[in-house]
């Protein structure tokens, strides 16, 4: 063949390539998204996997997924494990679909947050006691019953929590042992105890975007195995 033959055929194999569609949105690819018309993802590459990506996402009304915002993500030192078979203080993130009950933050909402909003006090505690009625649960001051070793104090976490929102992760029946005070935060030093966190300002961007009339949810997971997101 010509080398002009040669290079006209490369350029019609890129070409070709280029025609190709582009794969679905993640969305699309999952088996629930919650049934909402908002959905944040948040993957790891694997299970061991300390960082990743979170995504927002809207559904118009066409029913195409449109991604909104992306940023990056730090998971659980101990990296991802199955919701279901999570065991507490394991510093392992629980995979799975979750709804996103509240906001919460040390410092005011963003200008336009939709989400109902609750300000960090001194006395604001996370209870994480699992012999206590408030297990996994605001409790503000902290439940007498509730251990203080076995709570967080939410205004010491000034980086983590100024803003954030609570994964519904064991939270409408509450599975002792199986872990507490599961949010969507911004970022602390490094890897978190369980949670998701992004930076500040992403942040501040997913509480704006958020309206919960719109019922979002979050999709945890990783890109493959059996922790995948697109199983969920």
């Amino acid at each position: 063949m010509r080398p002009g033959a040669v290079a006209l055929a490369a350029s019609c194999l890129i070409a070709l390539g280029a025609g190709q569609p582009a794969p679905p949105p993640l969305p699309a690819r999952m088996a629930d998204t919650g049934g909402g018309t908002q959905l944040i993802t948040a993957v790891a590459p694997e299970r061991a996997s300390t960082t990743g990506t979170v995504v927002w996402w809207d559904r118009g009304g066409d029913g195409r997924w449109v991604r909104k915002g992306s940023a990056p993500a730090r998971f659980g030192a101990n990296g991802l494990v199955a919701g279901a078979s999570r065991e507490q203080g394991t510093s392992t993130t629980p995979t799975g679909l979750y709804g996103l009950p509240y906001a919460f933050g040390i410092k005011a909402a963003p200008r336009g947050t939709a989400y109902s909003y609750r300000r960090v006090h001194r006395d604001s505690w996370w209870c994480q006691d699992n012999d206590s009625r408030s297990y996994n649960r605001w409790s503000e001051p902290r439940a007498a019953d509730c251990r203080a070793a076995e709570a967080e104090q939410l205004i010491t976490y000034r980086a983590q929590y100024a803003h954030a929102l609570v994964i519904g992760f064991n939270y409408e029946r509450p599975v002792r042992g199986r872990g507490a005070g599961i949010f969507l935060h911004a970022d602390g030093r490094g890897a978190t105890a369980g949670c998701v966190s992004v930076p500040e300002d992403a942040m501040r961007r997913i509480l704006t975007w958020a309206d919960p009339s719109r019922r979002p949810h979050i999709a945890v997971g990783t890109k493959s195995g059996k922790t995948a997101v697109t199983r969920l």
